[in-house]
């Protein structure tokens, strides 16, 4: 059977790891985002009151965003230490338990505590799978291997959109816990990666470590470019799609609707972005020009909803939903990521760097706290929004195309 380069298992092996890697990241994404769904619903069932619902479940969300942050910091040098694949397990051990123990809570403490346990567990799984795929296939297929994978991966907001309209919120982590212990069953399976075994073996090379990332300023750079390539998105489901109903009364919306109502237009939008971006990506040979062409439509869709352009819910969901679709570059970037540094230190920087731009929500939230009694709702979203973007086209235009780039190399 054909075997693929620096790899000594058949290709058909490194396909199912795709598809394994792919349904692990769908469970990450469908636990984060019932939250999402669910926070109004589980935050009254546990006595909250009307005026508290706001700024408990911003304080939630954070503390899933903390545990994110700092898992992403300890999957991501475990990743390089130990191995992808080991990574792979660990963290969808610990994820899938504390969502099940979600739907168990009695009170806000208990709440926050499994937030911040399943923010740390979920903070491994994207990495590791990206740089394990990215590392098992030849750079002329490695593209549609993370396409496939964060597609998958992304279709987990619409699940948790659909549960969210069709389950109860204790009901749905129940679902998600039971998902990813399936899912941890065939990860038995899956092969760590040739070129993480050659390092392995060279036990001179520093791996994992986040001094070589910080000890030249070109890395850092590089490394800050890429998180900022990735806050838009955070910027569309953390804040506009999440706090949709104080969004769309602030700008004169009056009829009635439900975070789900939004969130499966955002969800649908974004997987399809993603799976489009990707094929685009491998058509044009290019990561950075797809992700041009997507952030220039975001931007527009997405600086629509705070200028007011909607008028009704109908106009937000589509807003809303070309925003996400727009901001579905994320399977661009993250290969991105990956690409842009050395085998010694790339499940960190994959790893670290979609759970910095997921823990971008924490300052998201607080420059909209802190400029909503100011400026009022809408003013302050245009003028985060206005920033996030531009920010994100100077650092797409600093980063260097990596689509042909041999990834067997290390970081002195």
């Amino acid at each position: 059977m054909p075997q693929t380069k620096d790899n000594n298992f058949p290709e058909k092996a490194v396909w199912f790891a795709v598809l394994i890697a792919g349904l692990g990241y769908f469970v990450d994404v469908f636990d984060i985002w019932l939250f999402a769904n669910f926070r109004v619903a589980s935050l009254k069932d546990l006595g909250l009151k009307d005026e508290d619902l706001t700024s408990v479940g911003l304080s939630l969300l954070n503390w899933q965003q903390a545990g994110l942050l700092l898992g992403g910091f300890f999957w991501g040098t475990m990743g390089d230490k130990k191995g992808r694949a080991q990574v792979m397990f660990g963290s969808i051990f610990i994820y899938s338990l504390a969502t099940f123990l979600n739907a168990f809570v009695v009170n806000v403490t208990q709440y926050s505590i499994l937030r911040f346990i399943s923010g740390l567990g979920l903070a491994g799984e994207i990495g590791a799978g990206i740089t394990l795929i990215s590392e098992l296939l030849p750079k002329e297929k490695r593209g549609i291997g993370t396409t496939i994978v964060t597609a998958l991966g992304v279709s987990g907001a619409i699940g948790a959109a659909i549960a969210g309209k069709y389950m109860t919120w204790k009901s749905s982590y129940i679902l998600g816990g039971v998902l990813g212990f399936t899912l941890l069953c065939f990860r038995i399976l899956i092969h760590e990666s040739g070129l993480f075994s050659k390092l392995k073996a060279q036990k001179e090379i520093v791996r994992g470590s986040l001094l070589t990332i910080f000890s030249s300023p070109t890395r850092v750079f590089k490394y800050l470019y890429c998180i900022l390539l990735g806050v838009p998105l955070y910027l569309c489901f953390s804040l506009i799609v999440t706090f949709s109903p104080e969004i769309a009364k602030d700008i004169g919306i009056t009829e009635n609707f439900t975070v789900p109502d939004v969130m499966i237009y955002a969800s649908v939008g974004f997987t399809i972005g993603d799976l489009l971006a990707g094929a685009l990506s491998q058509l044009m040979r290019s990561r950075k020009k797809p992700i041009l062409i997507f952030l220039f439509f975001a931007a527009l869709s997405g600086l629509s909803i705070p200028l007011g352009i909607p008028k009704t819910i109908a106009g937000y969901k589509i807003a809303c939903g070309l925003m996400a679709f727009f901001t579905g570059y994320w399977a661009c970037l993250i290969t991105l990521s990956a690409e842009q540094f050395g085998t010694n230190i790339r499940a960190t920087v994959a790893t670290t760097v979609p759970n910095l731009i997921r823990g971008s929500t924490i300052i998201i939230t607080f420059a909209f706290t802190a400029l909503k009694p100011e400026l009022g709702v809408s003013h302050a979203l245009l003028l985060i929004s206005s920033v996030i973007y531009a920010l994100s086209f100077i650092s797409l235009f600093q980063i260097k195309e990596t689509f042909d780039l041999d990834l067997d190399y290390i970081e002195e």
